[in-house]
């Protein structure tokens, strides 16, 4: 944690952030709130830091409040490049700007949404699809005001050799395409294109997400280029084609890049922005859905203007290697990471070797040869959350918690059940023992797990 001192926090929302006058000790009866300064982090890592900390029982609709002062209304149509990342988000992530908190509000709501309609009964016809359709379901979500038309829905098929279910075919809905009205595209000062993924659901889906090892994104098909890699479950996500039936499913990448290419066309002449966001796994594919439009030149306008590419990530893994962190960036592939620091999510995959693994030769820092390649690297800009319940563990990676302490950094209610990441981690392995499989890769599985609990506890 940032501090486990109680400080008195005031508002200040002329610069959109929290700022620590006084060092006094406050109790709650509810818990602990504290709302630290500045924190220490390199210059890579831009970020303001809300923490949160629960220590005491509490009912679930518990929670702990301090008044609130509103500001003025700031149009956003002037400033959108600049919140869309154009300079990085400099000056506006630390503090944080009140158009920035809104618009990461705004599109967390956009991935929150695929998890509300979400279809999770097994006795239903609809079974780990979406429950509406696509005219319907921002409305039925409660979006219905949201001025965003969705356009198509998506579907992945992990390419997963394991049998750990009994379901027919692993493709299952991950989340959809939307596009801006014409009266919010006025508000936002141009037509905004958002593609949303949600996070692992499905067995399939976990074991594709903890198939660390790094492979060659290849996605280029006029350049290769072998050094830039990513990891290959979320690779499998994004490319693999469902191929088992006669009509079976195009690759997640077909299926978004055929969109996107299309609304690109259609809304032609038009000021243009692409908006990627997701949560946990859906981040991953939103980065790599970002990386590839922009490697293969798809967000080129008529007038070989560039049309913005912006990842908002919640909660999201490390995808690729240095080389693949470097490629974005030149690119010009902007993202944003909203990261709790106590979310052992977001220190995966590469729990040890990580863009903070350097040798230390004769006093001075070192970079091994093979860093580059073989070592995972988060990309992009990070905004830092800090909390933490202790009474349940798994909010430090639940969406509704990200978004609910950024709508009100002052106020925290805890009302998920928790994630038992070592039960799950046993249940896999009991799964391939089960059918008779190879366990090697299960082990890899239940190892990386432990090894998250183990970072969320240290």
């Amino acid at each position: 944690m940032a501090s486990k001192a109680l400080m008195k926090p005031t508002l200040n929302f002329k610069h959109g952030t929290l700022k620590n006058n006084e060092a006094q000790v406050q109790s709650h009866s509810f818990g602990q709130v504290c709302f630290p300064g500045k924190n220490g982090v390199s210059s890579s890592r831009k970020s303001v830091v809300v923490s949160v900390v629960t220590t005491k029982t509490a009912s679930p609709a518990t929670v702990v409040t301090v008044p609130v002062k509103t500001g003025s209304t700031v149009l956003l149509s002037p400033k959108w490049r600049e919140i869309q990342g154009l300079n990085n988000w400099e000056s506006l992530v630390e503090p944080l700007h009140p158009l920035l908190r809104n618009e990461i509000i705004r599109y967390g709501e956009f991935v929150a949404a695929c998890y509300k309609a979400f279809d999770l009964d097994s006795n239903s016809k609809r079974y780990l699809n979406c429950k509406y359709g696509k005219k319907n379901m921002l409305k039925e979500v409660g979006m219905d005001d949201s001025g965003y038309e969705v356009t198509k829905y998506i579907y992945a098929t992990p390419d997963v050799n394991i049998p750990i279910q009994n379901d027919a075919a692993p493709g299952r809905w991950i989340g959809y395409v939307a596009v801006s009205s014409d009266e919010v595209t006025k508000q936002l000062g141009r037509r905004d294109m958002l593609v949303t993924f949600r996070g692992t659901v499905t067995n399939h889906e976990w074991v594709a997400n903890f198939m660390s090892s790094l492979t060659p994104a290849r996605l280029d098909p006029l350049h290769d280029r072998p050094d830039v890699k990513v990891e290959c479950g979320f690779l499998s996500l994004y490319t693999s084609e469902e191929a088992e039936t006669k009509f079976g499913l195009e690759s997640c990448r077909q299926q978004l890049l055929s969109e996107v290419s299309r609304l690109i066309n259609k809304y032609k002449g038009e000021e243009l922005s692409i908006t990627l966001a997701g949560h946990s796994m859906g981040s991953a594919l939103a980065l790599l859905l970002a990386y590839d439009i922009s490697e293969l030149g798809l967000n080129k306008a008529d007038d070989r203007r560039k049309i913005p590419v912006t990842v908002f990530s919640f909660g999201g893994p490390r995808v690729g290697n240095l080389s693949f962190k470097q490629r974005c960036e030149q690119l010009g592939v902007k993202v944003l990471r909203i990261v709790n620091v106590n979310d052992p999510i977001t220190k995966l995959p590469g729990v040890l070797f990580n863009e903070n693994f350097r040798g230390f030769i004769g006093g001075s820092r070192y970079e091994f040869p093979w860093f580059a390649c073989s070592c995972y690297v988060h990309v992009g800009v990070e905004l830092v959350l800090d909390f933490f319940n202790v009474q349940n563990p798994s909010c430090v990676h639940d969406l509704e918690t990200y978004i609910n302490l950024l709508k009100w950094p002052q106020r925290l209610g805890i009302q998920k059940e928790g994630f038992d990441w070592m039960n799950k981690a046993r249940d896999l392995l009991t799964s391939a023992q089960s059918l008779n499989i190879n366990l090697m890769p299960w082990k890899d599985v239940a190892i990386n797990m432990v090894n998250m609990v183990q970072s969320q506890r240290t």
